[in-house]
């Protein structure tokens, strides 16, 4: 099989997976069966979300479970879910007191499922959709329309949870809002520009804030607003009212707006700093100082007022959460000084794992962006976290627990389960300790439902079952009870060898972004094709792969080398694994499974790609610096090696990408590792086989060939 581009997208209009029944299963003693006799009960005025909700939980008995139950409302709720029988009661404690008295929390509920009746009230309807949702997976990992006799109450321990579109940048479809709702996401992010505005082209934002309120989800939005002008600055009053005043007068709905650096520097008067906007920076004069995006003005405090005098009059409860991304490299005392002199009534968000500091083999390294092979809390974060904590304000985390990092920039999500639990496990110590709040979990890159969203989710409610139970629970849900073993192996691989990337920005920006299409670049210049409607394209990898010529520079690639061949060998053990384990699933699951282990073999491919770039960027130093005929001879030999086996790793990587018309593709770049970039990049080393390297060896006589690239 195989899809074109962009068909991954039908795979994510199916919120309700088809065929989860398991035909074998019995209900317990303890569990009562769903059937075609019972009916799923709403109060007769019930809002369009709750609605949306009773007729989801219709849409997954008939789709997953093979089940047609009826949907109807009544007058009386309270009577009906203290005597009806055979019904599922969908109501918020505002129509059921006397079930929902104790719930507080903002989308908790309370599921009372007797032998003849299951009651789902919620705080309120976002809470009742939870409940449901928790039914859903319940019966998912029973692979049965059988729920446990129980009296449970819940409530999430992380909000807002914000994610990205995974469908596109700023696209929304309504299967993907009601998929990130089941996924236990309370929240969706927007870049915002201007009035229907976005980077990429026209948006109806309150459509958007309409649509997403129907199924639970309030909307953030990412502030890409230019700010020209100076708190102190004579007119900066009426320009900011004309911007962001603007805008929240128009979409007053919006949850909360987050400001990056990079995104809303503004003119600061900070002497550290250039005092003007990056972009307006004179091209021909050398900077000497950081644009005031990258670092943590003394004035940033002023400016937050400004914004919250223009925005607030509009949405008293409009969350500012100000982000600290961009200087995260700078020393901690002029950092903890700015969050000393923020005010209180903003929330604080600093990155989870980024600026981290370790050693590896006598070599130095520090995590560039996002990564996860350091689990964190790293100390640029926690520094912050209990600076925040003791100011009292409110603290949310850049976390990616919607799955995916910049470790490998072209992938759905990381299939690294017991890595991810590790970060679970810090966010949840942060919230104890410095009272982590919120969560942003994706980026541009966007969020896919998998089943590591779907562990995420039982990290973040409670109660929930110890982690092993839930691994086996889920491996077998998606396998069977005998593939169980295999199946947490393959995770436990694939959890230990991310841990051997090492994240750098020569590597997040190179090899590791786009995979085996990356380009083995000799002398010649190269562009990477991008397609015309990109919002970054090509612009966000560097082709020219480099860190230097220097002594330590080979050392640290050696050190590289080393590791990822460890992280090459824990892949390939993780995909023996779920080799075997596919011998153990049943038909019916062996397309997910299939797609899991495509996803797993293109992970080991770029792997490689990374290996096969770092050795061919040594010996391509060593031969462009060496003046011995015989040395540069073998140079080139081993060049040419690198290149054959890095074609035939591109080649084999083309019917992985065709199977999966997900991997290859990243919401701001589009497709840059689809068949056509890999036999581009095929191309593009072949000429420097046949080319580049043979014109080379012909110069060897010539004293000019040995300068310097």
């Amino acid at each position: 099989m195989s899809e074109k581009q962009y068909e991954f997208r039908r795979r994510l209009e199916e919120v309700h997976k088809p065929n989860r029944r398991d035909p074998e299963a019995l209900p317990g003693e303890d569990e009562l069966e769903i059937d075609g006799s019972w009916q799923i009960v709403i109060p007769s005025f019930a809002s369009p979300q709750l609605l949306h909700v009773a007729k989801d939980l219709q849409d997954y008995f008939f789709t997953s479970m093979g089940v047609s139950v009826l949907l109807r409302r009544v007058e009386r709720i309270e009577e009906v879910a203290s005597t009806g029988k055979q019904v599922i009661v969908l109501a918020a404690k505002a129509e059921l007191p006397g079930v929902g008295h104790a719930l507080t929390k903002t989308r908790s509920y309370r599921i009372v499922a007797e032998r003849e009746r299951i009651v789902v009230c919620g705080n309120e309807d976002r809470g009742t959709g939870q409940g449901s949702y928790f039914l859903e997976d319940v019966m998912n990992l029973r692979e049965a329309p059988f729920v446990r006799l129980q009296d449970l109450t819940r409530e999430p321990l992380f909000s807002p949870r914000m994610i990205h579109s995974g469908w596109g940048l700023d696209h929304f479809p309504d299967a993907h809002l009601n998929a990130m709702a089941h996924a236990g996401i309370d929240a969706i992010l927007v870049f915002v520009k201007g009035i229907d505005e976005t980077p990429f082209g026209y948006q109806d934002f309150n459509h958007t804030i309409d649509r997403a309120e129907l199924f639970g989800l309030d909307v953030y939005m990412y502030s890409y607003v230019a700010s020209r002008k100076h708190p102190e600055d004579e007119d900066a009053l009426d320009y900011y009212e004309s911007t962001y005043g603007r805008i929240l007068e128009k979409y007053s709905r919006f949850k909360g707006i987050i400001f990056v650096g990079e995104s809303c520097e503004f003119p600061s008067k900070d002497p550290n700093t250039t005092g003007m906007l990056r972009l307006e920076w004179p091209k021909d004069k050398p900077r000497t100082k950081p644009s005031p995006g990258w670092w943590p003005c003394y004035d940033y405090p002023q400016w937050l007022e400004m914004i919250k005098k223009v925005t607030r009059k509009h949405n008293p409860e409009l969350d500012i959460v100000f982000w600290t991304y961009n200087w995260g490299y700078v020393g901690e005392e002029q950092r903890l000084k700015l969050i000393e002199s923020l005010p209180t009534d903003i929330t604080l968000m600093a990155t989870f794992e980024m600026f981290e500091v370790y050693e590896k083999d006598g070599v130095t390294f520090r995590c560039a962006d996002y990564t996860a092979s350091f689990e964190g809390p790293g100390k640029y974060f926690a520094s912050e976290a209990k600076a925040a904590h003791d100011r009292g304000i409110r603290l949310y985390t850049m976390a990616n627990t919607g799955g995916l990092t910049w470790d490998i920039g072209v992938i759905p999500y990381e299939p690294i389960p017991y890595q991810w639990a590790r970060r679970h496990a810090g966010l949840l110590r942060s919230r104890r300790d410095w009272g982590l709040a919120g969560l942003m979990e994706s980026h541009h890159f966007g969020w896919w439902p998998s089943f590591v969203s779907d562990l995420t989710k039982w990290a973040y409610w409670s109660p929930s079952p110890l982690q092993e139970e839930t691994f086996a629970a889920v491996a077998r849900r998606d396998f069977s009870e005998q593939a169980v073993p295999l199946v947490l192996e393959a995770w436990r691989h694939w959890s230990e060898g991310i841990r051997h990337i090492i994240p750098s920005n020569y590597d997040q920006y190179g090899p590791f972004r786009i995979g085996p299409s990356y380009p083995l670049v000799f002398r010649e210049k190269v562009e990477i094709p991008a397609a015309w409607y990109a919002h970054f394209g090509n612009q966000i990898i560097a082709p020219n792969y480099g860190q230097g010529n220097e002594l330590e520079s080979y050392k640290r690639v050696d050190t590289e080398i080393r590791s990822l061949q460890q992280m090459a060998s824990l892949w390939e053990q993780g995909n023996a694994s779920i080799e075997r384990a596919l011998e153990q699933t049943p038909p019916r699951k062996r397309e997910e499974g299939m797609l899991l282990l495509n996803l797993n073999r293109f992970i080991h491919r770029t792997v490689l790609t990374g290996i096969h770039t770092k050795v061919w960027w040594k010996l391509r130093h060593q031969l462009l610096n060496n003046t011995d005929q015989a040395q540069t001879a073998v140079l080139l030999e081993q060049l040419e090696q690198v290149a054959l086996q890095e074609i035939a790793n591109a080649e084999a990587t083309i019917p992985l990408v065709e199977a999966d018309s997900r991997l290859g593709w990243e919401p701001s770049m589009e497709y840059m590792t689809d068949p056509e970039h890999l036999r581009w990049k095929i191309a593009q080393v072949r000429r420097v086989l046949e080319h580049e390297l043979p014109n080379y060896r012909e110069g060897l006589g010539n004293s000019s060939m040995f300068a310097s690239s």
